[in-house]
């Protein structure tokens, strides 16, 4: 029979309930880890300059190859921008990401990147540069390289963590008998939703009208992974204190909140990667829909939920977050491997499978809600009407997981204008880590 109240007391047990989580506690031990991030002392969060400054314009008719590696594809294109500032993608050539079907060398790595880099290349030798957006914890150097810090997201090629990702295309490159350009320039994901959200954007008439600079924005990324960046004047570690900001990656998906359970730490457990990404691993589309598959599992196994074919789903592996997004989105259209578990007879045992993952989803807009607010209080602005802080977003887990968006949203500007009246704009933009390097790419 289905059971809303023993259903929230099995989450409040284990530990997972969204109401156990405090919006205003998450933000405060959020800011005390950016702190001590960006003095350089021991964090949660890596708080990365980018040594890239936040602009907003990007010069008009000039091509560059724009490189994307995220948590599932990689992708190259050729990359102008027209007068509008609007960015047009053309040769677009996608892969999957290296290391995500099997362990691989670092000479395999580089080398898959450089099968999709080298065409583009050979067809346009003249561009202005090459700007690879690439989605995992590395520390830019000044001359704007990359060196991996960690994979997350499940890519398995241990021997790429610690080179550096710029120099090792371009040796890849030149094994193929391909001249790689004088720039290649590394940025993360967030850094170059950043970018592109800014040059999309377009002020106000009032504003024009009025000669007011439009505000700072937030870079935030909710797709495979989870990251948050944001424009920095004050980076203690590397002596860096100027009125011009550069972009700070916080690697926000390394947060650990105060607020996890004992199923957490099982699941965690059964990661290629414990022990780290611990906001990654409650919110982002790597991990929520098998995290929520372990949850349903300890339900079945406490008797909480029993159903049929219960001794089937126990032994069933393989699970994803795009299978709990089916089953999400249509739970009685009796499509995909979640929904045929249930016979017509049994909506009790459904309903508790869709109330429980309901309950996994809030937590983890909450907890991304909350750590987002942080961040966005950290530009020390949106108190003007005029001059919001402007948000931009790119990650299909944000676009599409079911419900998520909503709650997160719902969650943000409870955290931000909870105080006091905050004033701040979501702008989810297309194409934002291509389109973000290819930025990247033309900034002197």
């Amino acid at each position: 029979m289905f059971n809303p109240y023993s259903l929230s007391e099995f989450a409040q047990y284990y530990g997972f309930h969204y109401d156990i989580v405090d919006i205003e506690t998450v933000k405060r031990d959020v800011h005390i880890e950016m702190e001590r991030g960006l003095q350089g002392r021991s964090s949660v969060l890596a708080m990365l300059p980018a040594y890239i400054n936040p602009v907003s314009t990007a010069p008009i008719g000039k091509k560059v190859v724009a490189l994307d590696a995220g948590g599932t594809n990689f992708r190259a294109a050729l990359v102008r921008f027209e007068e509008d500032g609007k960015a047009v993608a053309e040769d677009t050539q996608k892969s999957f990401m290296p290391g995500t079907k099997g362990r691989m060398s670092s000479e395999q790595f580089f080398d898959h990147l450089a099968s999709l880099t080298a065409p583009l290349l050979e067809k346009e030798p003249n561009v202005q540069g090459v700007g690879f957006t690439f989605s995992y914890p590395m520390e830019t150097t000044e001359n704007l390289d990359g060196v991996l810090i960690a994979f997350s997201k499940e890519v398995d090629a241990p021997e790429v963590i610690g080179k550096a990702i710029g120099q090792g295309l371009r040796e890849a490159l030149n094994r193929r008998g391909t001249k790689a350009p004088d720039k290649i320039v590394l940025l993360n994901d967030t850094a170059a939703t950043l970018l592109a959200g800014l040059v999309q954007a377009k002020e106000s008439a009032f504003q024009v009208k009025h000669g007011i600079e439009a505000g700072p924005s937030a870079g935030f990324i909710l797709g495979t992974g989870f990251n948050i960046a944001y424009p920095e004047k004050k980076i203690p570690k590397i002596d860096f204190d100027s009125d011009k900001a550069q972009i700070v990656v916080c690697e926000a998906g390394g947060f650990m909140p105060r607020y996890l359970g004992r199923l957490d730490k099982e699941f965690d457990a059964s990661t290629k990667n414990p022990g780290v990404f611990w906001q990654e691993k409650v919110s982002a589309g790597a991990y929520i829909g098998p995290l929520t598959v372990h949850i349903w599992k300890q339900a079945v196994r406490d008797g909480v939920v029993r159903f049929k074919k219960s001794e089937e789903f126990l032994a069933t592996t393989g699970l994803q977050t795009r299978d709990v997004n089916e089953f999400m989105r249509a739970p009685l259209g009796g499509e995909g491997p979640i929904c045929g578990l249930f016979g017509l007879d049994e909506r009790d045992a459904l309903t508790s499978f869709v109330y429980l993952a309901a309950i996994v989803t809030e937590r983890g807009a909450k907890l991304s809600a909350a750590t987002l607010a942080a961040v966005v209080e950290k530009t020390a602005a949106g108190f003007n009407p005029f001059v919001p802080v402007r948000i931009a977003v790119e990650g299909t887990t944000y676009m599409i997981y079911h419900g998520l968006r909503r709650s997160l949203e719902s969650y943000l500007h409870t955290a931000l204008v909870s105080r006091k009246p905050f004033y701040y704009t979501i702008t989810p933009v297309e194409q934002a880590s291509l389109f973000g390097a290819a930025v990247a790419a033309l900034t002197e």
